[in-house]
């Protein structure tokens, strides 16, 4: 494998970033960081079994790097043993705004979430990777994966039912 052959990985590079930063702009300079970083140590990619999920752990530590340097109080550590808290397309317009309201809905409520539960649930829910796949991007145990998953998954329904009540 080549580092050329991560560019179809761009996009999935972004979103990660997009996610743990919350800003388009510092998710662009944490990708630009991250892909530097991806061709000076490009010989470590031939050991990597899948070269996204390679990739995805750089961007993830260069967007931890960067957190921790700009936005400190951002990175805050799990209590892993705390108990922390899609529609089919229609064409009607109105189901349409809906939809778009929902969204809006869970992404701000998915800003929300502690930086370590947002971005299990970031590489699972969107950019699908499997459970291997996140663990060896975040250097987690599975079963930390799973865990996270599961709290993630339960703060953000928390958040969205909070926000649903301040709606109506």
């Amino acid at each position: 494998m080549r580092a050329d052959s991560l560019l179809p990985h761009l996009d999935a590079a972004y979103n990660l970033a997009r996610w743990l930063t919350r800003d388009d702009h510092d998710a662009e300079d944490v990708v630009q960081e991250a892909f530097m970083r991806a061709f000076r140590y490009e010989h470590t990619l031939e050991r990597a079994e899948s070269g996204r999920a390679w990739l995805l752990a750089i961007v993830r530590n260069t967007c931890y790097t960067w957190l921790a340097k700009n936005r400190p109080a951002d990175v805050v550590a799990l209590d892993e043993e705390s108990d922390a808290p899609a529609a089919p397309p229609e064409s009607n317009p109105e189901v349409i705004v809906l939809q778009s309201a929902q969204a809006k809905l869970v992404n701000q409520a998915l800003e929300e979430l502690p930086v370590g539960y947002r971005e299990v649930l970031v590489m699972r829910e969107l950019e699908e990777l499997t459970y291997k796949e996140i663990a060896e991007v975040a250097g987690i145990p599975i079963g930390t994966v799973m865990s996270r998953l599961a709290r993630g998954r339960d703060l953000l329904k928390r958040a969205l039912e909070k926000r649903m009540r301040r709606a109506s």
